[in-house]
């Protein structure tokens, strides 16, 4: 995994010096549509390049808030084309497998329905669920000015945080990349905890419910 990262710098950071802004906006484009090319070496290394006097720090971030809002809508717009109904076909066939029902999909819908806009906001946030997070605002058809209000909030926020490090460390601009790894495995260890938790609930529940369907009496036969 090191070494694929080694290679992915070594490319983006190629990218960057030879395209300049486009190619940061080229980059967090693709970032945000194929989550395995990390910002963290993106924005960390163009804050280093303003350090430098080569770039200016505004213009960094409009480059690359721009590519990442531009690959959000991509993903916005495949979750509208699944559409719930396609999801919803999906659960009834395969969802026992992944202990997942048609009311678990409801609740879900409903909660993104009433909190989205914070959700949007947050999810920008956090590794894994910041690219994944537009497919269910797409598939819940959350208004597009909605969403690009608090993509663009979000994914300002956490452009900010890494241009700003990369400018302050200059030339040790990777140091972000051990932070950003270090936050970004506490949140495996959390969404790790939450799988487990929610598949121990789920088993309780197929028992409790066996227990009680056979502690029911036997329905008696009507006469005829």
């Amino acid at each position: 995994m090191a070494q694929i990262l080694d290679q992915l710098s070594i490319i983006i950071t190629n990218i960057i010096q030879t395209l300049g802004y486009p190619g940061i906006t080229f980059v967090m484009f693709a970032e945000n549509i194929f989550p395995p090319i990390p910002s963290e070496l993106v924005m960390p290394f163009a804050g280093f390049l303003v350090a430098q006097g080569g770039m200016d720090f505004l213009l960094v971030m409009l480059a690359g808030t721009i590519g990442a809002v531009l690959g959000t809508l991509v993903l916005y717009y495949l979750g509208a084309w699944l559409d719930e109904p396609v999801i919803r076909s999906f659960i009834r066939r395969y969802g026992r497998y992944f202990m997942i029902s048609e009311d678990d999909l409801d609740r879900a819908l409903h909660f993104f329905e009433r909190y989205g806009s914070p959700i949007v906001f947050f999810g920008r946030l956090i590794p894994i669920i910041r690219s994944l997070i537009s497919i269910p605002a797409g598939m819940n058809r959350m208004p597009l000015p909605t969403f690009l209000l608090f993509t663009v909030l979000g994914t300002t926020v956490w452009n900010l945080l890494l241009t700003g490090g990369g400018w302050v460390l200059g030339e040790n601009w990777e140091l972000v990349i051990e932070i950003v790894d270090t936050y970004q495995n506490v949140v495996y260890v959390i969404l790790a905890v939450a799988v487990v938790a929610f598949v121990v609930f789920r088993l309780k529940q197929r028992r409790d419910r066996k227990r009680a369907a056979a502690m029911l009496p036997d329905t008696p036969e009507i006469a005829e």
